[in-house]
Parts: structure tokens; C-alpha cells; sequence
């Protein structure tokens, strides 16, 4: 029966690295949302004479959106690999900027930075308030606080399980 039971964790601890085909398909996320960017951003560089200040405010909201969003896929690729598949043997220094991030820290973070990608559409939203409804306005607003509140109540129960590991 022992055996077995050996044979049944080595299966389970194994398929961690079923993990990285995610990981991976991430990487080539990134690479997409990268061209992606750029094109965003040829496309700001050649309207920059032609964009009044809210057009060119908007603009850069879109672009520093992308940015957000990169670091996060980058975030959680690493920490994600790093705390559930394996840790990294080369280039520790070139990971130590992300500290050791457990999967409630991670959470946090990443709450974190849907909060702010929220944040900024909510403000593009709201630079182009004519564009939109008041019941549109309200329900961006409405899923915007969800999001701080679901961020909010995330770092509450981080702070709870933690002292409660103390």
C-alpha cells in the first residue's frame, strides 16, 4: 500500500511541470501583446502633432494600460514558475527584484494591478464621459469598486493568515 501511495504523489508532484506548457503559452502572450504595443505606439507617434492634450492623455493612458499589463503577465510567470514548478538555478539575481513571493502575495499583486489597469480605463472612461451613458459611467464605476474592494479583502485575509502563522 505504501508504494502505492509513493507511486500516487510522484504522479502528483510530477504535473507540476504541466505548469510550464501555461507558463510558456505566456511567454508568447507577452511576445504578441509586445507587437502589439508597438503598433500602439507607431501609431501615437505619427498622430502626436495632430492629437489636441486629451487625445495625447488618452493615448498615453492606452500605452502605460499595455505596460500594466505586460508586468503582470511577466509577475505571474515568474512567481507563478518559481513557487509552483521550480526554482530558478541561473540568474538568481536577475528574479531577486520580484523577493519571494508566495501564492498570497501573488494574489495581492495581482489585485493590485487590476486595481490600477482598472483605474486607468475607469479615467479614459471618464476623459470621454460624453461618449458614455450615465448608466454606462455607473457601471464602470460600480465594477471598479468591486475591484478595490475584492483588493482590499484580499490583502485583509493575507494580513489575517499571517499573523495567524505567527
Amino acid at each position: 500500500m505504501k508504494s502505492l501511495e509513493l507511486i500516487v504523489e510522484r504522479i502528483i508532484l510530477s504535473s507540476r511541470w504541466l505548469l510550464v506548457i501555461f507558463y510558456l503559452g505566456l511567454v508568447a502572450a507577452l511576445a504578441l501583446y509586445g507587437v502589439s504595443f508597438l503598433f500602439k505606439f507607431l501609431k501615437v507617434a505619427g498622430l502626436v502633432f495632430v492629437y489636441d492634450d486629451a487625445e495625447m492623455i488618452l493615448a498615453m493612458l492606452g500605452l502605460i494600460d499595455a505596460a500594466l499589463v505586460a508586468s503582470l503577465i511577466m509577475m505571474v510567470m515568474i512567481s507563478g514558475y518559481e513557487n509552483f514548478v521550480s526554482r530558478f538555478d541561473e540568474g538568481e539575481g536577475e528574479v531577486s527584484f520580484l523577493g519571494k513571493l508566495d501564492a498570497g502575495s501573488l494574489k495581492i499583486k495581482v489585485a493590485s494591478s487590476i486595481v490600477a489597469i482598472s483605474s486607468i480605463h475607469l479615467l479614459q472612461i471618464f476623459l470621454n464621459a460624453q461618449q458614455y451613458t450615465g448608466e454606462k459611467l455607473m457601471w464602470a464605476t460600480i465594477m471598479h469598486l468591486a475591484f478595490v474592494v475584492s483588493a482590499l479583502l484580499l490583502g485583509s485575509l493575507e494580513q489575517i493568515m499571517s499573523k495567524l502563522k505567527k
